[in-house]
């Protein structure tokens, strides 16, 4: 087998998941990527690390070898090695094997290849989840729309947590756990956003009147951000017309008048 074709099989197998290769390689590849987090997360588990760090090291340095060499591979099958390597994937295909080597000079950094989480979104190829790319669009759309008014939302925010935060301070003070304008400011945000730690609690009748006026604020404030988002996706799936999806293989590109899919001749 000349090089070319070589190279060309290879890039069949790596990069497209349409092919039955493709697929295998991506499911084989996923499932080893969820391995190696796996692995790391147990890794971190004190008694655990006690009686398996031998194997847990094992795994995971096996891993780390068919990764660099799955690395490799794609530089070596890609048509642009260059854009392949400083493209996302390729990144990130890089942070996913460079964290065990360092282990060796820097001790600890081996943790960090719970990075290779990220890998799993080549699911999106193998799943053919990029039919649904066109709403992650228009979502993108209407938070880039609505940002202004984001903005002006979280400065109002702010603006009430700073002002309730330093009231907090005088009234309750540092013998009531508010030792701090910025420590009272804290709890004015862990109140207003409804979770209450109850690190610090309010002992004093007003202090108490003042934190349940809070907590009604953020549960009026709440549905604000959903309120504006939905709104501009409203705007943006009006603004575009409709288009005509096939069911079968899922092309989207079709004219207004198809009866039929360009590239299946399935019915639409």
């Amino acid at each position: 087998m000349s090089e070319n074709k070589l190279r060309l099989k290879l890039y069949r197998i790596i990069f497209e998941a349409d092919t039955p290769g493709g697929k295998t390689f991506d499911i084989i590849l996923l499932v080893a990527i969820l391995l190696s987090v796996i692995v790391v997360l147990l890794d971190s588990v004190a008694s655990l690390n006690e009686k398996y760090a031998v194997l847990f090291n094992t795994i995971e340095w096996i891993l780390t070898v068919l990764f660099t060499i799955e690395y490799v591979l794609r530089i070596y099958s890609a048509h642009k090695p260059v854009r392949y390597i400083f493209s996302f994937y390729g990144v990130i295909d890089l942070l996913a094997i460079l964290p065990t080597y360092l282990s060796l000079v820097l001790t600890g950094t081996h943790f960090l290849v719970v990075i290779r989480i990220l890998r799993l979104l080549r699911v999106f190829r193998v799943l053919k989840l990029a039919r649904y790319v066109g709403a992650a669009n228009n979502l993108r759309t209407a938070l880039k729309n609505s940002r202004a008014k984001i903005v002006v939302f979280i400065e109002v925010v702010l603006t009430i947590v700073v002002i309730i935060g330093s009231m907090m301070y005088l009234i309750e003070g540092p013998e009531n756990g508010f030792n701090n304008i910025p420590k009272s400011i804290y709890w004015a945000i862990v109140t207003i956003t409804t979770v209450g730690y109850g690190d610090i609690a309010p002992n004093t009748p007003i202090g108490q009147i003042l934190a349940s006026l809070l907590m009604l604020t953020g549960y009026a404030i709440i549905a604000v951000p959903t309120g504006i988002i939905t709104t501009e996706m409203s705007k943006v799936s009006k603004s575009k017309p409709g288009k005509k999806v096939c069911e079968q293989c899922h092309y989207a590109t079709h004219d207004e008048d198809a009866e039929y899919c360009k590239r299946c001749g399935h019915a639409l």
